[in-house]
């Protein structure tokens, strides 16, 4: 019979169909660094407490040390037998050290242990995500100043609403993304809490000190209670909303990209080493790499779909569902950060068709609510100087011509002050020139934004740097 880390219980070996099952190691792999880590500062705390000798602890943590040396290298072999990457770790322990291996995993259970290195693992996942993220802004702020005074149509349902300067759609992007960050951040402070020593749901009756552990690891604090401990997977589902709204945001900039670089609206091209072809039509230029963000974004949300329903009924403690967190978190995790780094490439190779889209500008009464807003200025009401632009507008629709080109007379009949309005008001340059509260398209505030952007995004990237380099040291 195979010597299962709990065999001692069973008269039978394993059914060799249980054990694929029930195997998760093509899986968990990706732990093995966060597990030895976490092993190693389980080891030194036995040690200084006295349930194991110093020169165990030692000869343990140099052991581990190794054992990370070859999983590097890939030199380790995997099985099923072993389950999970938890008793590869501890079986090449054993094999290494005899009895002083078997040591390694006193006043701990694989309950409190997985728990453990999958927070050191969706940590260090965060702060990957933010730091691509930052990037990601940075080169939406530079395709903001590279936009310089472009005008684009800005859209509500999809029909041409208002003008806006390029740059402030860019920097609303940023916006976006920015919320995701703090998200993500605000998601890190939960998954940064230590459940190592709950054991297997209950604590353990060995005195040792689960907040030298807590230190050596860079975690916040303890997890208070120990059958929460080890059944809690909220800090993971959380994680998985977070990176569903990242993916939603990048969805939305693919979607419009797919539409701007179209032919219909020709407003962006994209780099040709972003882009497909067509296997028989020799003339396509395929955005794929957006369609798949786009796509893909199905199966991040998909991933949070499966842990909450995963979740939904699971008692207290743990259930070995639980194992399948693991699936959702990794694949949406690897989706996001693919995403995120091929949108930062798309946004530094793109450029926007100033030409085609400012000889469309005329088209679509971009300039109809300035117009509106300008009657209301000298006392109209505004359903009344709604209604007035709007019937201006059918006027124009019928005669096949813009506000600005509307006959005088036509005007005047509307409003007598119409004339002199219109004069000032209508046509991008005077519409854009109107704009004046604070967060709108005005360019002396867009202006602002991306300096205040630009000192945002450095100190955010300097206090992201201090931290990771304090963590690791």
């Amino acid at each position: 019979m195979e010597q299962k880390a709990w065999s001692g219980r069973f008269k039978t070996s394993t059914h060799s169909a249980v054990e694929a099952f029930t195997a998760s190691i093509k899986t968990d792999i990706r732990l093995w660094r966060h597990d030895i880590e976490a092993s190693k500062a389980h080891a030194h705390m036995l040690g200084s407490v006295g349930i194991i000798s110093r020169d165990e602890a030692t000869a343990i943590i140099s052991g581990l040390d190794a054992i990370g040396e070859d999983f590097a290298a890939g030199k380790v072999t995997l099985s099923d037998t072993l389950e999970d990457i938890h008793m590869h770790i501890e079986s090449a322990l054993i094999e290494r050290l005899g009895d002083t291996g078997r040591k390694l995993h006193t006043a701990r259970s694989r309950n409190d242990q997985v728990a453990t290195s999958l927070r050191l693992w969706t940590r260090d996942a965060i702060d990957t995500l933010v730091t691509g993220l930052l990037n990601l802004q940075r080169s939406l702020v530079d395709a903001a100043q590279r936009a310089g005074d472009t005008v684009i149509p800005g859209y509500t349902h999809l029909q041409r609403a208002q003008p806006v300067l390029a740059a402030h759609y860019y920097l609303a992007h940023v916006e976006r993304f920015e919320r995701d960050i703090q998200r993500l951040r605000d998601a890190r402070q939960r998954v940064n809490q230590l459940p190592l020593g709950a054991a297997a749901l209950a604590g353990t009756s060995l005195p040792i000190d689960r907040h030298e552990v807590c230190r050596a690891l860079g975690f916040d604090a303890i997890c208070r209670n120990s059958l929460d401990a080890v059944s809690d997977r909220d800090f993971v589902a959380e994680s998985l909303f977070a990176m569903s709204l990242v993916s939603t945001h990048l969805s939305g900039i693919a979607e419009e990209w797919i539409l701007w670089s179209s032919q219909e609206y020709a407003f962006l091209n994209l780099p040709d080493e972003l882009c497909t072809g067509s296997s028989i039509m020799p003339h396509k230029k395929n955005p794929d790499v957006l369609e798949l963000i786009r796509g893909r974004t199905g199966r991040v949300i998909g991933s949070l779909q499966n842990l909450l329903v995963l979740l939904k009924g699971l008692p207290l403690a743990y259930n070995r569902d639980l194992q399948e967190d693991k699936a959702a978190l990794f694949d949406a995790y690897d989706t996001v950060l693919a995403s995120t780094e091929l949108m930062t490439l798309m946004t530094e190779g793109s450029t926007l068709r100033r030409a085609a889209i400012e000889a469309g500008l005329d088209h679509g009464f971009l300039d109809a609510t300035t117009l509106m807003e300008a009657l209301i200025e000298i006392g109209c009401p505004m359903r009344s100087a709604h209604a007035m632009v709007g019937q201006l507008v059918r006027t124009a629709e019928e005669q096949g011509l813009t506000l600005a080109t509307l006959p005088e007379d036509t005007l005047k009949a509307a409003h007598p002050q119409l004339i002199a309005i219109a004069a000032r008001k209508l046509g991008i340059k005077n519409t854009l020139a109107s704009f004046r509260s604070v967060g709108s398209t005005a360019p002396q505030m867009v202006a602002s934004e991306i300096k205040r952007w630009i000192n945002h995004l450095e100190q955010a990237g300097n206090q992201l740097h201090s931290s990771l380099t304090e963590s690791k040291s």
